[in-house]
């Protein structure tokens, strides 16, 4: 069984939840796997110049050998009616290559974003196997049309595909009211990319409460301005991509480090003592599951996260310390220190927690 992934994100992007969904299947089945690039969903915004400037972590240099990447051409249109037929004018030669690409070797089409050519290809593939992918609540990134459009095309998605999985429990709960048989598949792990757990250095007076990812819209400053505070002589150290304005004056026990690759992101995290995830609790966030919670696990550190999204679910988690709010971070953070897991129950965290263990269970294949 070959497989076709219309993707959310770019191949040469940072290893994302699709890059190990592929790599997961060609490990698999050893088949070949046609990646479909993603194109404008939505009107183009002033903050599109911004991100242009920002640094890729690339997937790899060069595509593997099973593995052939396409970039659909499109007109940033999507959201208008009838915009799907205006750019399936520009699709003919990217439908006759995905065409043959299928030709009898029985293919199983993953869908991991919605669109107007998502659609086109279920319809190309009907009788055929497919699923989609809903790893965020994509509606809730866009404003306005673009918005509407997302949501109609996604419940169309959605009644359409033979297999939809969720990444998260909100997912799932919001699609189990059109369908009953929605899976739960949360985020997970690369397990070979991993360095080996933290080991506790009781001797270090000053603790460094580190963050990781891209700090957004979505990013609480009120909670880390807080957390600050309340502990002066340690570190607050932010490492990322900043999109959102960074509210000054900041306490001096901040540090903001720019962004690095995955693997130099890895060998960053072994000098926390406490892993934060520190969102806000909104519409955007109340479908994510962060990858960045099992990373932190997987490397023996406790994780203080604010309550949203799947992580609301997580108050009785070993290892996880959930605040409701700034009035609970002086409790947490004493709760966290005392935290000592051993280097069998952080390797277990791992190895239950991998890619492939996600996608074995999800009973794809």
């Amino acid at each position: 069984m070959r497989l076709l992934y219309l993707s959310p994100v770019p191949w040469l992007s940072f290893s994302q939840r699709p890059h190990k969904f592929v790599e997961w299947f060609h490990g698999r089945t050893g088949d070949e796997v046609l990646w479909v690039d993603p194109y404008p969903t939505r009107f183009p915004s002033l903050s599109d110049l911004r991100r242009l400037g920002a640094k890729e972590d690339r997937h790899q240099c060069s595509n593997p050998p099973w593995l052939r990447v396409i970039r659909p051409p499109a007109l940033p249109i999507e959201p208008l009616l009838g915009s799907g037929w205006v750019n399936a004018l520009l699709w003919q030669r990217l439908f006759c290559e995905l065409d043959a690409f299928d030709n009898q070797h029985g293919t199983l089409l993953a869908i991991g974003k919605p669109s107007a050519l998502a659609l086109a290809m279920v319809s190309r593939f009907r009788g055929g196997a497919s699923l989609y992918d809903a790893m965020d609540d994509f509606p809730a990134f866009y404003a306005g049309l673009s918005s509407l459009a997302m949501r109609r095309r996604e419940k169309q998605l959605v009644r359409r595909v033979c297999t939809v999985l969720a990444s998260s429990t909100a997912i799932q709960q919001r699609w189990s009211t059109l369908r009953g048989d929605v899976r739960l598949v949360h985020n997970g792990l690369d397990l070979n990319v991993l360095p080996p757990p933290k080991t506790i250095d009781s001797t270090r007076t000053q603790k460094v409460f580190g963050y990781l990812g891209t700090i957004a819209s979505w990013f609480d400053w009120e909670w880390v301005i807080q957390l600050a505070k309340a502990r002066p002589l340690d570190e607050v150290r932010l490492i990322g991509p900043v999109f959102s304005p960074v509210p000054l004056p900041m306490p001096q026990n901040i540090k903001m480090l720019p962004a690095c690759n995955h693997q130099a992101a890895l060998v960053a995290m072994q000098d926390f003592d406490v892993g934060l995830i520190p969102f806000k609790k909104n519409e955007l966030t109340a479908s994510v599951d962060p990858i960045k919670y099992y990373e932190y696990r997987a490397l023996g550190l406790p994780v203080i996260s604010t309550d949203f999204g799947e992580m609301a679910l997580r108050f009785n988690e070993e290892g996880a310390f959930i605040s409701a709010g700034i009035e609970d971070i002086n409790c947490l953070v004493l709760k966290a220190f005392e935290f000592r897991p051993d280097t069998n129950q952080v390797l277990k965290f791992a190895a239950s927690n991998s890619w492939s263990i996600r996608f074995d269970r999800a009973g794809i294949l």
